[in-house]
């Protein structure tokens, strides 16, 4: 018969094989995407999530208040004044957009079309991935929390993504890549995620979803899945309170001539109709030779595109076939990109609408540019645009020369009943609209 003191002993290894078991039952419990999300975000998870014991820490506590401050500054000095730029100018949204060259930058794409139903951003920033946070040690937790805060402050001071800083920053870790970010940005635009899942595109821009649920090394899954395709992503599905479900797309992928005709990425970016098209802080890689395929797309299936001058140059424009309206300032490229002045576009933004707001590479508000370009009915002739009467020419004085000898039409303001808020001119051939004031 066994003594008491071995009946105890026994006990006391019973009770600790229970809660050992129970404590790796419990961090090997999944949480939710929109659990993940928050608790990056700073944000408490549900009160029964297995993450909800961690939000007790001292460093998630300072990473909450610390992303607090930091997203009620960007919703103070920029995001309400972006949505409000939206609601008044932004009047003819479609249900697609298209943010090429983006990153994981969500935060500006929701805010300038916060209504569209598919949302497709691309880059060169992997996709990465976000392990199950709770089986993390303390310090790893940490370290990710704190180079996701590293990554965010290029975006939420100057309003773009610092393209050299985010091939380590988001590269480093176990919680690393574009979806940690844009998990981030959806919980803190107050979106609730449904699914996630990690897709392909194949040649013919057809979406292959990826099972990794069988996949114990997430490194591993990772690299198998972006060799699987030249274009890999994640396709987030999400929805804003009430409001139908709205999808993500992210894709990792070369869109230089050379990578993307094979990749299948336009072919897919096709397929979804016609597209509102916004371009920030590109590099100005769609002034050169090298990004042709990607401008002509851009060009030939979106309705509208709202760009800085880092965009599709002025030229390419036909005037016939697109109206544009310039807001804010343009000055000129920033110092590292000396070769990409525009001339016609600084006459064009001479008495552009004013914005309140910074973005793209000129952040200041009283240096960043928008030009939207809308893409015209088929069959409307500029004369129906922008014609002036002869009233207007004879108030408005003789047609005046730019220093570039481009011409520009005086007295071309007459405003036209289909578009009785702005007032349009010509830029030698071509016409351009900004409201009355």
């Amino acid at each position: 018969m066994p003594s008491t003191t071995g009946k105890l002993l026994a006990a006391a290894l019973t009770a600790a094989a229970l809660a050992l078991g129970m404590a790796v039952a419990h961090s090997a419990e999944m949480a939710t995407a929109n659990d993940t999300a928050r608790f990056l975000a700073g944000l408490p998870p549900a009160a029964d999530s297995p993450l909800a014991e961690l939000t007790k820490d001292p460093g998630w506590q300072q990473h909450a208040r610390r992303f607090d401050a930091i997203f009620k500054h960007e919703e103070d000095v920029q995001l309400s004044k972006v949505r409000a730029f939206s609601k008044e100018r932004l009047t003819n949204k479609h249900q697609t957009m298209l943010y090429m060259f983006s990153g994981p930058d969500f935060l500006y794409a929701t805010s300038f079309f916060p209504g569209a139903s598919t949302y497709v951003l691309s880059g060169l920033e992997p996709v990465g991935e976000v392990p199950p946070l709770n089986g993390l040690r303390r310090g790893t937790l940490d370290g990710s929390l704190q180079n996701l805060e590293s990554s965010l402050y290029s975006l939420v001071s100057y309003s773009f993504f610092i393209t050299k800083n985010m091939k380590t920053q988001l590269r480093s870790g176990p919680v690393y890549g574009t979806l940690p970010i844009l998990y981030v940005f959806l919980a803190r635009t107050g979106k609730t995620i449904k699914q996630v899942n990690f897709v392909t595109l194949d040649p013919d821009g057809n979406v292959r979803t990826i099972d990794e649920s069988g996949d114990k090394n997430a490194a591993a899954a990772a690299a198998r899945r972006a060799a699987q395709s030249a274009a890999s992503g994640v396709r987030i599905v999400f929805s804003e309170g009430d409001r139908p479900n709205q999808t993500l797309y992210y894709f990792s992928t070369n869109l230089a001539n050379d990578g993307v005709k094979r990749s299948g990425f336009l072919v897919f970016c096709g397929k979804l109709g016609p597209a509102d098209s916004f371009i920030k802080s590109a590099s100005y890689l769609l002034h050169g030779g090298g990004f042709t395929t990607v401008r002509n797309f851009l060009l030939e299936r979106s309705a509208t595109i709202l760009q800085d001058d880092s965009g599709i140059p002025l030229a390419y424009f036909d005037a016939k076939k697109w109206r544009l309206e310039p807001f804010g300032h343009y000055v000129g490229p920033i110092s590292i990109f000396p070769n990409s002045y525009q001339a016609r576009l600084g006459q064009l933004f001479r008495n552009a609408t004013p914005i309140d707001f910074g973005v793209g590479y000129r952040w200041r508000k009283n240096e960043s540019n928008l030009l939207l370009a809308e893409k015209t009915a088929p069959g409307t002739g500029e004369a129906d645009l922008t014609s002036p009467s002869p009233a207007d020419s004879e108030r408005q004085g003789v047609d005046a020369q730019s220093p570039d000898g481009t011409k520009i039409m005086a007295g071309s303001h007459r405003k036209h009943e289909k578009h009785a808020a702005k007032r349009c001119r010509f830029l030698g051939i071509f016409p351009f609209c900004s409201h009355a004031r």
